[in-house]
């Protein structure tokens, strides 16, 4: 299978139904002349507002060379040196690149056989898959440059990347709120024609965007993203409150209730339509299979979600009772009542039920496994790969169990898998391929 756009699709859910034979080995490697140039270095040092240190960097979205790839090539966009660049799949050989006037932090999007790049000098780029220019417009409202993050750019960069679905691009320029932020769909065809233009003073637009049905999502730096109506685009919901790793579920189309768990959230985004979303207090998730795939920065677990679901109702339903029964157990107890001894059996008894559901949904979680590779994670098949320091790890998603390893060089912060291969970059820049032996 093709990987058309960051992490596969546009929920970027970063699953593959395609399957590696294991064990890999390395196929070429790439080390292009200039390692990525984040726009943002790393996190502020403290939170002195919210007195927490230790920051964890959120913006981490060009720290490496994320790579798209079809049968033939792998395309990506370099922050360092302004272009769109096409290697050969099979010998990691250069084919073309493609300039624009400022940094392209973003994967390309792949799609009916087209390039559709966002860069930092404000404009949305089509090209074909032979690095000819299709077409180019400016989403930026004029053409202005500043100096932003150490280099030349628009005030009104391209910082979503860009989607398209049902013959219509998707892309936000701006990250200046004062300077309006700007969300448009347009004709993707031929860049012109545009279907709505929002413009909005509350958040920026940085990060990678996500489109479902009814709704195109666009994460506001930090935060996690703002939801506007994708036939329109009015603005619909603001999830910013969520935790630090977001991803879509898709579960045949219907939607999901809200279960929480030690920092697990499930949700859902209302409308004439309901999408399904899921948050996380860790690093990456993969949802596929009624199954949830976390990634803290020490461990890799798995929790059985279907049937945590089904418990959450059950526990609400009996923690209320049980608190019920608490207070009425403790007023008797107050009055020095007669009835305070059948009182306290019926709370003992309401408790006891209480804490089996809590086991039960222990037992939701079905395996967890030490994991130092807290940087990436994507599921291919049955196989989790998930980025380290200087390696790539396989582990079995059946049972967590660590199956191959490789080493690349940097920190192993973009996975991708297309065609029997395993593509992995670096922040160093590096584009490791491996393929089966």
């Amino acid at each position: 299978a093709d990987w058309p756009t960051y992490m596969g699709d546009d929920a970027r859910s970063g699953v593959s139904t395609e399957k590696l034979k294991l064990p890999l080995e390395q196929s070429w490697g790439h080390q292009p002349l200039h390692a990525p140039r984040p726009a943002w270095r790393g996190p502020a040092k403290r939170d002195m507002y919210n007195k927490v240190g230790l920051l964890k960097n959120r913006q981490l979205f060009d720290h490496a060379f994320h790579v798209i790839a079809d049968a033939k090539h792998v395309y990506f966009g370099s922050s360092a040196d302004d272009q769109v660049h096409c290697l050969d799949l099979n010998s990691g050989e250069e084919r073309w690149s493609y300039f624009t006037e400022g940094p392209v932090r973003f994967a390309p999007t792949l799609h009916d056989n087209r390039l559709f790049v966002g860069s930092d000098d404000g404009y949305a780029y089509c090209l074909s898959t032979e690095g000819k220019l299709i077409w180019k417009k400016m989403l930026a409202p004029r053409e202005y440059r500043i100096v932003g993050n150490n280099r030349m750019i628009s005030a009104w960069p391209l910082r979503t990347g860009v989607l398209v679905r049902d013959g219509v691009a998707y892309a936000g320029a701006g990250m200046f709120p004062k300077e309006k932020i700007h969300l448009v769909a347009f004709d993707s065809v031929n860049g012109g024609v545009e279907q709505w233009r929002t413009e909005q003073e509350k958040w920026p637009a940085q990060g990678y965007l996500l489109l479902s049905e009814n709704y195109v999502y666009v994460p506001s730096g930090r935060s996690s993203p703002i939801v506007f109506n994708r036939k329109s685009g009015k603005f619909f919901r603001d999830l910013s409150k969520a935790s630090d790793a977001f991803t879509l579920i898709k579960w045949n189309g219907k939607s999901q209730p809200n279960p929480r768990q030690s920092g697990r959230v499930l949700g859902s985004v209302e409308g004439e339509k309901q999408d399904s979303f899921a948050t996380f207090t860790g690093n990456h998730m993969i949802v596929a299979d009624g199954k949830s795939y976390l990634q803290a920065n020490d461990e890799l677990s798995v929790l059985d979600r279907m049937r945590y679901r089904n418990l959450l109702p059950v526990y609400k339903a009996q923690a209320k009772k049980t608190d019920g029964l608490k207070k009425e157990r403790d007023q008797l107890k107050a009055k020095k009542s007669p009835e305070l001894p059948n009182a306290e059996q019926r709370y003992i008894a309401s408790s006891k039920v209480l804490e089996k559901i809590r086991a039960d949904a222990r037992k939701c979680v079905l395996w967890r496994t030490p994991c130092n590779q807290p940087y990436a994670l994507i599921l291919a098949g049955d196989t989790l790969f998930a980025g380290g320091e200087n390696e790539v790890v396989a582990y079995a998603a059946k049972d967590g169990k660590r199956t191959w390893s490789a080493s690349v060089s940097g920190t192993a912060l973009g996975i991708a898998v297309a065609h029997g291969r395993l593509l992995v970059s670096t922040d160093k820049g590096t584009i490791h391929c491996f393929g089966a032996k």
